[in-house]
């Protein structure tokens, strides 16, 4: 029987715990090898420490092991009888907000730590607006260190409150918050129910990962594939072959269905989708495969095959939400790159129209975005592209601007304005 699949990310403030957290759910759940225990073990006696340290688990790197930080995106993949995981642990840090972007931006749930002794501060309301924007569908406010503050129940509830009025003015709904307090050092609700806290009723932190609801929203979304490569084999038994292959982004495809190529916007039919294994009856989101088509349309890579009945609107205006990721701030009127799906354009960025305060949640004026900053601006590109708003679906509706003489990423678009703010009341 195949196991059903969930990706999932932390985030939280420097020093909450998160790599502590992430290495009991490994060890605890029997994900690690015994030479990497082993290996734990030894590092956390020349530490001086009498415990294992698990978060020597998740920071492999030497730097970090030295430092006692964590610093880039690290991809953790484990299992339970029950489902399989794929674990995207982001750093606590300020200047690495950016990193969050690119940890959530495929989650279907979100793990936001915050320490009992401190209770929600900057960076956790920075990063609730981050995975609030990216629509992360469900979040886990996992109040850590609670045997640092005495298992006190009174400690939790205030936390909660404060965080269940951030997340309704972000526009989480409340049954999409789970509130779990844990101690990732001694393994309190984490995997097993901790004897500590009899006045806490609900899921620990393993058995929520593994009871939540996890079809994809993209799953249920109208077709896209962006056209990722045109195969035309040179054999004689094939000579007539012309398939284009491709990931499906969203929805789902099976012969038969009307699609439209766009931007050219010419209309025909799949008479198949094919794999290296055969022919599928049907594809859906995250698939990848090649689509055979009846007519003879000149289709290249950056094209997109979408639903006949359900078409994104063709565009060269986008009114979109940007996450500035680079060290140099937006300069206005620059002449980027802009890379959506698999088409890349030049583009010219417009000045902001506003920047998010987060600790507010209101809208300011800005004259540029600088690193981690969140705003608004108009963008016109080169060519026309599909795009779906980011609320409607995700993944025709994220964009990234690219620094032309470099190639670096400077930031992470969003199309439309998918965040409806209610201003918190100080």
């Amino acid at each position: 029987m195949t196991r059903d699949l969930l990706r999932f990310a932390t985030a939280g403030s420097v020093d909450d715990g998160k790599s502590t957290l992430v290495g009991r759910l490994l060890y605890d759940t029997k994900s690690v090898l015994a030479d990497q225990i082993e290996a734990v073990q030894r590092a956390s006696v020349d530490k001086g420490l009498s415990t294992p340290d698990l978060s020597l688990l998740v920071d492999g790197l030497r730097a970090e092991r030295e430092q006692g930080i964590t610093i880039d995106v690290a991809y953790r993949y484990f299992g339970t009888p029950t489902r399989e995981f794929v674990l995207a642990d982001t750093p606590g840090h300020v200047q690495y907000t950016r990193n969050t972007v690119t940890g959530a931006s495929t989650a279907e749930l979100a793990v936001l730590l915050v320490d009992a002794r401190n209770g929600i501060v900057e960076q956790t309301r920075r990063h609730a607006t981050v995975l609030a924007l990216l629509r992360v569908p469900r979040l886990v406010l996992a109040i850590n260190k609670i045997d640092l503050v005495g298992y006190d129940e009174a400690v939790l509830t205030a936390i909660a409150k404060d965080f269940a009025g951030l997340a309704r003015s972000l526009g989480f709904p409340d049954e999409a918050v789970q509130t779990i307090p844990v101690s990732a050092l001694v393994g309190d609700n984490v995997v097993e129910r901790s004897a500590h806290t009899p006045w806490y009723d609900g899921p620990t932190l393993l058995g929520h990962l593994e009871s939540v609801p996890v079809v994809g929203p993209e799953v249920a979304k109208p077709f896209r594939m962006p056209v990722q490569y045109v195969i035309r084999p040179r054999t004689e038994a094939l000579h007539d072959y012309r398939g284009y292959a491709g990931q499906v982004a969203s929805g789902s495809v099976r012969p038969g269905d009307a699609v439209v190529v766009l931007p050219e916007g010419r209309r025909t039919t799949v008479t198949s989708v094919d794999t290296a294994d055969g022919p599928l009856d049907a594809a859906t989101a995250g698939r990848s495969v090649t689509i055979l088509l009846a007519d003879d349309i000149d289709i290249s890579r950056g094209d997109m095959i979408v639903a006949a009945d359900a078409e994104p609107r063709v565009t060269s205006e986008i009114d979109a939400t940007l996450c500035w990721l680079a060290e140099k701030p937006l300069r206005p009127g620059a002449r980027l790159l802009l890379k959506h799906g698999t088409r890349t354009t030049q583009v010219i960025v417009g000045a902001p129209e506003c920047r998010i305060d987060t600790d507010t949640l209101t809208e300011v004026e800005a004259e540029t975005l600088e690193l981690n900053d969140i705003g608004r601006v108009t963008l016109r590109t080169a060519d026309a592209l599909p795009v779906d708003d980011y609320a409607d679906v995700r993944a025709t509706g994220s964009f990234l601007l690219i620094d032309p003489p470099t190639g670096n990423t400077l930031a992470a678009g969003l199309v439309g304005t998918p965040l409806a703010l209610t201003p918190l009341i100080s």
